[in-house]
C-alpha cells in the first residue's frame, strides 16, 4: 500500500491530544468558537506573548499568531513526536489535504489540486521561476524572450528572477512604478510601457510577475486590470506575488484570473511561521511544476511533492482549521477583520501625517492593512542606510517597531532651497487585531520629540 495516496480517512475526525490508534486523521482539540464575538480582553490574552514594552506596528513583516493557534501547533508537534511512523503513514497527508481544502474554498479555486502548501511566498516564486528557467534551457522559449516585473517587486523575488530567468537567457524588464502614487492609472500606464518594451523587436513576453500588494513601499496594485492587459497583449503566463494578500484584501482566483498566485498564511492569516499557499490554475504547464527540494514524491504532482520534502516540522501547515476557529470569533470573519484593519490603519496614518505636517504615500483606497506615512524632512533620511539606522533608533530608544523607507527626491525637488521640507523618508505602519491606538501615539510622540530636539540622521553613528 502507498501510504501517501491512501485517503480513506481524509474526512475523519480525531479528538484526542495524545497518541492513539484512531486512523481517521488527526484533528487536535481546539476551543469551540465563542457564542459572542471576541472581546478586547480575549484579544489581549491571545497575543499576551507579544513583548508588552514594544509598540509593534509592523505586522506586515512577520505576521502574528494567537495563543490558541500556537497551542494547536504544539499538539500537532507532540502528535508527531509521540509516534512518528503513524503520523507519517496515516495522518500527515489527510491532514494537509484538510488544510488545502479550506484554502481552496477561501480563495474560490476550482479544485483542491490547484492548491499546494509551501514554506513561504519566496519558495512559491522559486517553483514558478524554476519552471520558466527550464522552458528556456529546453528550447521552449527563445533566448531573449522577456519577463516583465514591477520595479517594487520583493527583493527575494528579484533575486530569484536573476537566478532562474536571467541565467537561462531571459530578458528582464522592470516597470518603474511611481511613489508617492496618486492613482491606479499611473501604475497602469507604466505597466503598459514595460509590456511594449518587452515585445520590442518581435520578442515574446513569457511571464509577467505582478505584486498584489508591494511590500516596500506598500501599495495595493490594480492586479485584475494588469492581468486583463496581459491577456490582451498576449503574455503567456501571469504570476501574482501576493505575499501580504490573504487576510488583508479579498482573494478570489476566479475573479483575479492569474495563472499562478501565492500568499503567505503567516502574515495576515494568523498561521505560525512559516506557511504559504501556491495556486496554479489547472493546465498543461501547471502539471510540470515541481518543488525545488526533490524528495520521494517527485512526479506525483506539486501538492504531493510539497507535502513531503523530507523529515521536518509540518505543523504550521496543519493548523489552518484552528486558524478558522480563531477567525470565526470576529464579527464578519476574515472579511470583517481586514476591513476594520484597513479603516483603522488609514485613520492612524492620517493622524500621524497631520501631526508631522506630511502626507500619505498613496490614497486610502490603494492601502490594505498597511499604509505609508511621510516623515518630517528635517530628519534628513538621505539613504537606505539612514533608513535602517533610523529604524534601529526607534526600536532601541523608543521601543517602537516600524519599517522606514527612503525615497529619493523627485526631479526638481533637489532645487528646493528648503531641503527640510522635502519628504525623503516614510514609515510603513500596519494594523492588526492586537494593535491599539497608543501604539501609534508612541510613534507620533517619538518623531515629534526628535524633531523638537533638532535631531538629524547625520548625528547617527556610521557603524
Amino acid at each position: 500500500m502507498d501510504p501517501h495516496h491512501d485517503h480513506h480517512a481524509e474526512n475523519g475526525r480525531h479528538d484526542g491530544d495524545g497518541c492513539g490508534d484512531d486512523t481517521n486523521g488527526p484533528l487536535p482539540k481546539r476551543p469551540r468558537p465563542s457564542p459572542s464575538h471576541i472581546s478586547a480582553a480575549e484579544i489581549r490574552d491571545e497575543f499576551s506573548h507579544h513583548d508588552p514594552a514594544v509598540a509593534r506596528i509592523n505586522n506586515g513583516s512577520f505576521g502574528s499568531c494567537p495563543a490558541s493557534v500556537l497551542d494547536a501547533q504544539l499538539r500537532w508537534q507532540r502528535l508527531f513526536l509521540c509516534q512518528p511512523d503513524d503520523f507519517y503513514f496515516n495522518r500527515l497527508q489527510p491532514s494537509l489535504l484538510r488544510s488545502r481544502a479550506i484554502i481552496k474554498d477561501l480563495i474560490n479555486a476550482d479544485d483542491v489540486e490547484e492548491v499546494s502548501l509551501v514554506d513561504n511566498a519566496t519558495t512559491a516564486a522559486s517553483i514558478v521561476l524554476q519552471h520558466v528557467s527550464w522552458a528556456f534551457t529546453e528550447g521552449h522559449f527563445k533566448k531573449g524572450d522577456a519577463v516583465v516585473m514591477l520595479h517594487y517587486a520583493y527583493g527575494a523575488v528579484k533575486k530569484s528572477i536573476q537566478a532562474y530567468v536571467t541565467r537561462a537567457g531571459g530578458h528582464v524588464i522592470e516597470a518603474p512604478l511611481p511613489f508617492p502614487v496618486t492613482s491606479n492609472e499611473e501604475i497602469v500606464q507604466e505597466f503598459r510601457k514595460a509590456l511594449e518594451l518587452g515585445k520590442f523587436n518581435g520578442r515574446n513576453v513569457r511571464l509577467a510577475v505582478i505584486d498584489h500588494i508591494t511590500a516596500m513601499p506598500s501599495v495595493l496594485i490594480p492586479v485584475k486590470e494588469l492581468i486583463k492587459i496581459c491577456r490582451e497583449e498576449g503574455v503567456d503566463k501571469v504570476f501574482v506575488d501576493a505575499a501580504h494578500a490573504i487576510g488583508s484584501v479579498e482573494v478570489d482566483m476566479k475573479d483575479i484570473g492569474a495563472d499562478f498566485y501565492t500568499s503567505n498564511l503567516h502574515k495576515w492569516f494568523f498561521c505560525p511561521p512559516s506557511v504559504a499557499f501556491l495556486y496554479s490554475k489547472k493546465c498543461l504547464a501547471s502539471s510540470d511544476l515541481h518543488h525545488p527540494v526533490v524528495s520521494h514524491e517527485y512526479g506525483n504532482g506539486l501538492p504531493m511533492e510539497s507535502g513531503w520534502i523530507g523529515t521536518r516540522d509540518y505543523s504550521a501547515q496543519l493548523v489552518v482549521p484552528s486558524v478558522m476557529d480563531f477567525i470565526s470569533r470576529f464579527e464578519g470573519g476574515i472579511e470583517g477583520i481586514w476591513k476594520r484593519n484597513h479603516d483603522k490603519v488609514v485613520e492612524m496614518g492620517k493622524l500621524l501625517a497631520k501631526s508631522w505636517g506630511t502626507c500619505l504615500g498613496s490614497p486610502p483606497d490603494m492601502c490594505p492593512s498597511m499604509i505609508m506615512v511621510g516623515l518630517p524632512g528635517c530628519l534628513g533620511i538621505s539613504s537606505e542606510k539612514d533608513a535602517q539606522k533610523f529604524r534601529s533608533l526607534l526600536r532601541d530608544q523608543f521601543h517602537v517597531e516600524v519599517p522606514v523607507y527612503h525615497q529619493s527626491p523627485k526631479d526638481g525637488e533637489n532645487d528646493n532651497p528648503d531641503q527640510s521640507s522635502s519628504v525623503t523618508g516614510y514609515v510603513r505602519i500596519s494594523h492588526q487585531v492586537y494593535n491599539v491606538e497608543d501604539d501609534y501615539i508612541r510613534l507620533r510622540d517619538a518623531i515629534n520629540k526628535l524633531v523638537h530636539d533638532g535631531f538629524n540622521c547625520t548625528m547617527l553613528s556610521s557603524s
